[in-house]
C-alpha cells in the first residue's frame, strides 16, 4: 500500500483519519481509540491522538460544513401523539420535502 505520510508524522494519513473518525463518529475518549488501535496492531499513544485532533479539527470542521445536506424549500410538521401510564406527549419535529428532520 503507497499510502502516503504527513511530514513529520509516523504513520499513513489513513491511519490518522481513521483514528480521528472513530473518535469524533462515535464519542469514544482518545484512550478508548487507543485501544481499538491496538487491537489492530497500530501502537499509538493518546497524546499522539490529540496532537492529530488539535491539528486537524478546523480541516474536519471546514470538511463537515461543505457535507451538510441542502434543505428543501417546503417543509412540513411531523406531530405524533404517545400514552404513557395514561398521560398524553405530543412531540414535533419540521421535516422538509426529502423527509429530512430540520431541527437538530
Amino acid at each position: 500500500m503507497s499510502d502516503r505520510k504527513p511530514y513529520r508524522h509516523r504513520f499513513p494519513l489513513s491511519i490518522i483519519q481513521y483514528a480521528l473518525w472513530l473518535y469524533h463518529r462515535f464519542c469514544l475518549s482518545q484512550r478508548d481509540v487507543q485501544e481499538l488501535l491496538q487491537e489492530r496492531g497500530i501502537q499509538v499513544s493518546h497524546e499522539t491522538l490529540r496532537q492529530w485532533n488539535i491539528k486537524s479539527a478546523p480541516l474536519l470542521t471546514e470538511e463537515l460544513w461543505h457535507r451538510e445536506p441542502c434543505r428543501g424549500s417546503r417543509w412540513f410538521l411531523d406531530e405524533v401523539c404517545l400514552e404513557n401510564r395514561g398521560r398524553k406527549f405530543w412531540l414535533w419535529r419540521a421535516v422538509d420535502v426529502l423527509a429530512q428532520s430540520l431541527t437538530s
